[in-house]
């Protein structure tokens, strides 16, 4: 969000086309007073004191995204990236390690993987059903739904936001330009940069609710110490 906060603004393509971004948070003079909106497409949302204007009243300032979601608070560019890559290598290396783990132990085969019988149209019907009534079973592996999360995560969107944020450095990019290209140029490889870390956003926000609405205690204590209850 610091990175982004540099220039708020996202393009498809391989060069910015400063007139047509596909995505744009700005401010702009409304009458006496500053106006936050974020421009999606054709369409525009008015968004003061969330995006593009926000900050305490008497010290509100035109930022993209407010002091308190960027590292660090204030602005810094430099700073904002180097935080950036020392978490892009725990990052990277740590889902080598996942990766490798998974599939030398078989590990992601036997838990990410849908088995057929959940591929069955009734099923889907049912797990579906269970997820929107948070009416979750209290015992076994993974379901359907939290496989089909878990590998997106794992197989495409990690390994997607690895390649895209590389797309972006210009040695890399020289030395491998089919970084960029796979995405249809370097602005379509930071746009894909961009929605993967939305997408990770979203994907931990909705795993630490359902965490909370469902036996918060007893997964914890699974997911930390490894103990497994086999009891329902």
């Amino acid at each position: 969000m610091q990175i982004f906060n540099a220039h708020p603004a996202l393009y498809t393509g391989e060069v910015s086309r400063f007139d047509a971004p596909w995505l744009e948070i700005g401010a702009r003079e409304r009458g006496e007073a500053m106006e936050g909106y974020l421009r999606i497409g054709g369409r525009e949302f008015e968004t003061t004191g969330v995006l593009g204007w926000s900050g305490p009243p008497g010290e509100a300032e035109k930022r993209a995204f407010p002091a308190w979601t960027t590292l660090p608070g204030y602005r810094s560019l430099a700073t904002g990236r180097n935080w950036h890559l020392a978490a892009a290598w725990g990052l990277g290396l740590g889902l080598a390690a996942y990766l490798v783990g998974g599939l030398a132990g078989g590990r992601l085969r036997r838990n990410l993987v849908p088995t057929r019988a959940m591929l069955a149209p009734r099923a889907v019907l049912a797990d579906l059903a269970a997820h929107l009534t948070l009416r979750l079973p209290k015992s076994g592996g993974y379901n359907l739904l939290q496989r089909l999360a878990y590998l997106a995560v794992v197989v495409l969107v990690l390994p997607a936001m690895i390649v895209s944020g590389l797309a972006m450095s210009p040695a890399v990019h020289a030395a491998a330009p089919w970084t960029g290209d796979v995405f249809g140029g370097r602005q379509s490889a930071r746009s894909a940069h961009f929605l993967g870390a939305g997408l990770l956003a979203l994907f931990i926000g909705v795993h630490l609710l359902m965490l909370v609405l469902h036996q918060p205690l007893r997964r914890l204590r699974g997911m930390t110490l490894g103990v497994r209850e086999t009891r329902p």
